[in-house]
C-alpha cells in the first residue's frame, strides 16, 4: 500500500490535481445527497401531503430512472466529454431541486424525482469513468479515497438534515432542499476546474493504450489483448451483446445485497425478532461509517488489480455468510447477547461491503474492452441501482419471512454466487490475455 494513511493519500491522490478536485467535488455532492436522503421521505409526507401509496410509487419510479441512468451516461460518454456530461448531471439536479420548491402537483413531483435519480446515477457512473481514466492502475486506491470522502460527506449531510428536521417547519424543509441544490452547484463549479481525462470518445486509442500498459504491469505473466484495441480498427463492441460481461453484471447484482442487509435487514430484524434495545439501530450506521474510513485504504491495497479483486470476491461470500449466521443466532439470546451479535454482524457486513466496493469496480474495468469501456461501465453501474430497488423487498418478503433459516440460506447463496463470480471472472481474464512474447534477436 502506498502512502502514509488517509490524509497523505488525500493530499496526493492517484491522478494528481484533477483527482484531488474531483474528490472534493464528490465530497460536496455526497454532503448534499446526505441532506436530501435524510429529509426526502418526511418532506414528501408532511409538506407535500403524500400517502404511503403515492410515496411508494414516487420512490419506485425514481429507482427505475436510476437504473436507466447508468447505461445512458456510459453510452453518452463514448461520444461526448465526461467532464461536460458530469457538470450537466449536477446542473440538472440543481434544476430538479428548484422544481420541488415551486410545484405540489404529483405528476410534476414524479418527473422531478425521476430526473433527479437518473442524473444522480448517471453522475456516479461518470465519476467512475473519470477516476478510471485519471487514476489508471491505481484506481482501487482512488476508490478507497472516494468511499472515505463519501462517507464523511454523508455523515455531515445527515447531521445538517437533523438540525432542519428538529425545527420541523415547511421553511426548514425547503432550506434543506436549497442546501442540497447548492451542493450540486458547487460540485459542478469544482469539476469545471478539472481537465477532460484522456480517452474520450469512440476513438479512445489513448485510453486503450494506457489500459494495455497497465494490464501488462498488473499481471507480469500476460499482456492484455487491449493492445489490439489500442491499434484501432474494428467495430466497437456492445456490452449488451457480450454474454461474458453480462454474466459478470448479472452475478454482481446479488453481490450488492450487503447494502440492504445493513440499512434494511439489520434494523428490522432487531426490532421484530430480537430483544435488543432499539437504541442499537443508529449504531449500525455509525459503526459502518467509522470502519469504512479506517479500513477502506487497507482493504483496497489488499484487493488491488484483477488478481486481488478476484480474491476479494471469494472472501466476500464467506464474510457475508458469517454475518448472516450471527443475525440468525441473535434471536436466541437476551438483550445484551442479541446486541453484541448484531453489532458484530454489522461489522462483518461492512467488511464485506469494503471488499465488494473495490472488487466490483476493479473487475468492471478489467473485464471491459478498453475501446468501449465507458458503455461497459454504464451497464455495470446498473447493479447497485437494481439492488436498491429489489434488495429491500427480497429481504423483507423472502429472507426475513423465513426466519433464521432465511438468513442462513442467504449466506449460503451469497457464498456460492461469490465462488461462481470469482471463477467466471478468472475465466474471462484468461480469455482476454495472451502469453507475453519474448523478442528474438536478429543478426
Amino acid at each position: 500500500m502506498r502512502g502514509n494513511g488517509l490524509w497523505s493519500q488525500l493530499r496526493r491522490p492517484p491522478g494528481g490535481r484533477d483527482a484531488r478536485i474531483m474528490l472534493l467535488a464528490q465530497g460536496v455532492d455526497r454532503t448534499g445527497t446526505g441532506v436530501w436522503a435524510a429529509a426526502s421521505v418526511l418532506y414528501f409526507t408532511y409538506v407535500c401531503g403524500m400517502d404511503a401509496g403515492r410515496l411508494g410509487l414516487l420512490l419506485g419510479v425514481g429507482a427505475v430512472a436510476g437504473i436507466i441512468g447508468s447505461p445512458l451516461s456510459g453510452r453518452a460518454a463514448e461520444r461526448f466529454s465526461v467532464r461536460g456530461l458530469l457538470i450537466g448531471c449536477h446542473l440538472l439536479r440543481v434544476a430538479t431541486m428548484a422544481l420541488l420548491l415551486v410545484v405540489q402537483d404529483f405528476t410534476a413531483l414524479l418527473v422531478s424525482v425521476a430526473l433527479t435519480c437518473l442524473a444522480e446515477r448517471g453522475a456516479k457512473t461518470l465519476e467512475m469513468l473519470f477516476a478510471t481514466r485519471v487514476a489508471g492502475e491505481r484506481r482501487a486506491t482512488y476508490q478507497a479515497l472516494f468511499r472515505s470522502v463519501a462517507n464523511g460527506g454523508y455523515a455531515v449531510g445527515t447531521g445538517v438534515a437533523a438540525i432542519g428536521l428538529a425545527f420541523g417547519t415547511t421553511t426548514a424543509y425547503r432550506a434543506l432542499i436549497v442546501a442540497n441544490a447548492l451542493s450540486y452547484l458547487l460540485a459542478a463549479a469544482l469539476i469545471r476546474r478539472t481537465e477532460e481525462p484522456a480517452g474520450r470518445g469512440l476513438g479512445a486509442v489513448a485510453e486503450a493504450a494506457a489500459a494495455a500498459e497497465a494490464g501488462a504491469k498488473a499481471e507480469p505473466e500476460v499482456k492484455v489483448k487491449a493492445e489490439a484495441s489500442a491499434a484501432g480498427g474494428g467495430a466497437v463492441p456492445s456490452p449488451w451483446r457480450d454474454r461474458g460481461y453480462l454474466l459478470f453484471v448479472l452475478l454482481d447484482l446479488p453481490m450488492c445485497l450487503d447494502d440492504s442487509v445493513l440499512n434494511v435487514g439489520l434494523p428490522l430484524w432487531l426490532i421484530h425478532h430480537t430483544d435488543a434495545p432499539h437504541a442499537v439501530v443508529p449504531a449500525f450506521l455509525t459503526l459502518n461509517t467509522v470502519l469504512v474510513v479506517v479500513l477502506q485504504l487497507r482493504v483496497s491495497g489488499w484487493a488491488e488489480r484483477p488478481g486481488g479483486a478476484t480474491r476479494a470476491v471469494g472472501w466476500y461470500g464467506v464474510t457475508l455468510l458469517a454475518s448472516c449466521l450471527l443475525i440468525a443466532l441473535s434471536t436466541g439470546g437476551g438483550p445484551l447477547t442479541a446486541s453484541l451479535a448484531l453489532l458484530a454482524a454489522a461489522a462483518l457486513v461492512t467488511l464485506a461491503e469494503l471488499m465488494r466496493s473495490v472488487s466490483s469496480w476493479e473487475l468492471a474495468v478489467s473485464l471491459a474492452p478498453p475501446r468501449a469501456r465507458a458503455s461497459y461501465l454504464g451497464v455495470a453501474g446498473m447493479s447497485q441501482s437494481v439492488q436498491k430497488s429489489v434488495g429491500p423487498m427480497l429481504l423483507t418478503g423472502v429472507v426475513m419471512a423465513a426466519g433464521p433459516v432465511g438468513w442462513l440460506a442467504l449466506g449460503a447463496a451469497s457464498t456460492g454466487l461469490a465462488a461462481l463470480q470469482r471463477r467466471a471472472s478468472l475465466r474471462r481474464l484468461a480469455a482476454l490475455a495472451v502469453p507475453e512474447r519474448v523478442p528474438v534477436a536478429v543478426g
